[in-house]
């Protein structure tokens, strides 16, 4: 393995799970909720949080037992990563899964959790959350900047 990063030189699957863990970059996107037609099986994203993210964090605040509270929240693993078609394009997961490297602002790169905040990559800041809002208002909370990558995304310091 040398100088290569572990990400780079191992298969998905061959990760120990603080390797594994450590590919969330912490952006909170995928803890958005999501709109999904039927029909044509199209996502719309929303700026609507799960009740358990911690919009500053951009953390779960009960990430041990988030399936408890939100049956529907779903564990992230390699075969379910190159599945899931809403995954951000910024994830680290989705990212590894294609083949490709991490941005400058991953905290495996750049070696600081806040660097994705500061390349203004998080929900930070951004979000309302789920609870007591009812699923018919989310549709008022159309959001495209999730599933998008950020055009410009900020050096550290600019």
């Amino acid at each position: 393995m040398g100088n290569t990063p572990f990400w780079k030189a191992k298969p998905m699957e061959a990760l120990s799970p603080t390797e594994w863990e450590s590919l969330c970059d912490g952006c909170g996107r995928c803890c958005l909720n999501k709109l999904e037609d039927w029909e044509t099986g199209e996502i719309a994203w929303t700026n609507v949080a799960c009740r358990l993210l911690d919009d500053g964090t951009c953390r779960c605040s009960n990430y041990e037992n988030r399936q408890a509270t939100v049956p529907d929240c779903i564990p992230l693993d390699p075969r379910k990563v190159r599945e899931l078609s809403w995954l951000p394009p910024t994830c680290g997961y989705r990212l590894v899964a294609e083949g490709q490297d991490l941005y400058w602002w991953h905290h495996l790169v750049s070696g600081d959790r806040d660097t994705v905040h500061e390349a203004g990559v998080s929900v930070r800041g951004r979000t309302v959350t789920e609870e007591g809002m009812e699923m018919e208002d989310f549709e008022r909370h159309l959001a495209a900047w999730p599933g998008e990558v950020p055009r410009r995304m900020r050096r550290r310091g600019k």
